[in-house]
């Protein structure tokens, strides 16, 4: 073989594998055609939305959808951060994820405890997932235990956080995130807890939301068991401390 016909018989050999995956796929129809489009849209919306998100509020949750049919319907209303109280913010980073302005939205440093891990019938006080995995989780993906969705929640979250700043990720986790039964983000959770904007929160009040979080389904905020008062107390007394962990927020 010359020179000159080598890049032709390449071609020709490229030719042949490409006719021979598109009669592969002929002999199937058109369904694997149709799954690979449906997997290619799955994978990049979290991908393209998050970019949209940067700038447009979220108008809606992956898991508010699939909560839709449990029949509590969607109680909402966006607020930013910066028409919430500053102790929301606070009470939340202390009790979910402590080293939220340090890690790159996966912490694989095991958790010393801003709060205890302390398990009893209305649930932990917190997970081990960072807001930015629980707010992938919320975003794009579904509830419960699963490897299968943990495995894609971690990428998702790299990418947010990659992609988010601090503020904006916490921002949209509060005002995602379920606080009672379709009762999701600050100023809902506010309104239905406490009477009262997000704005108004005190202190307690703020720590009261935040120790329902694990399990808004069985904790009240607004009616406190013992329990869930307790946590309250522990979160607002680790609050005191948590000036320089929440530089990240900015003014």
């Amino acid at each position: 073989m010359t020179a000159e016909t080598q890049p032709a018989a390449a071609g020709g050999e490229s030719l042949s594998l490409l006719a021979k995956f598109s009669r592969l796929m002929a002999r199937f129809g058109p369904w694997p055609r149709r799954a690979l489009r449906v997997l290619a849209v799955l994978a990049l919306w979290p991908i393209v939305m998050t970019l949209v998100y940067t700038a447009v509020p979220p108008p809606f949750s992956n898991l508010m959808i699939l909560r839709l049919f449990t029949g509590n319907g969607i109680h909402k209303d966006w607020v930013s951060l910066s028409q919430m109280s500053p102790y929301l913010a606070n009470a939340v980073i202390t009790s979910e994820d402590a080293r939220f302005c340090e890690h790159n939205g996966v912490d694989w440093v095991e958790f010393q405890g801003v709060v205890d891990d302390v398990f009893d019938d209305e649930g932990p006080i917190r997970g081990a997932s960072t807001i930015s995995m629980q707010t992938a989780k919320n975003l794009f993906l579904w509830d419960g235990r699963s490897f299968i969705r943990k495995g894609l929640e971690i990428p998702i979250a790299y990418w947010m956080d990659l992609v988010f700043s601090k503020r904006r990720m916490i921002e949209i986790y509060l005002n995602i995130v379920e606080w009672a039964p379709g009762i999701y983000g600050a100023e809902a959770a506010s309104q239905f807890h406490f009477r009262k904007s997000a704005a108004k929160l005190t202190k307690r009040e703020a720590a009261l939301l935040a120790a329902v979080l694990p399990n808004p389904f069985k904790r009240k905020a607004g009616r406190p068991s013992r329990r869930v008062s307790s946590i309250a107390n522990r979160i607002m007394s680790r609050m005191n401390g948590m000036g320089s962990y929440l530089a990240c927020l900015g003014p």
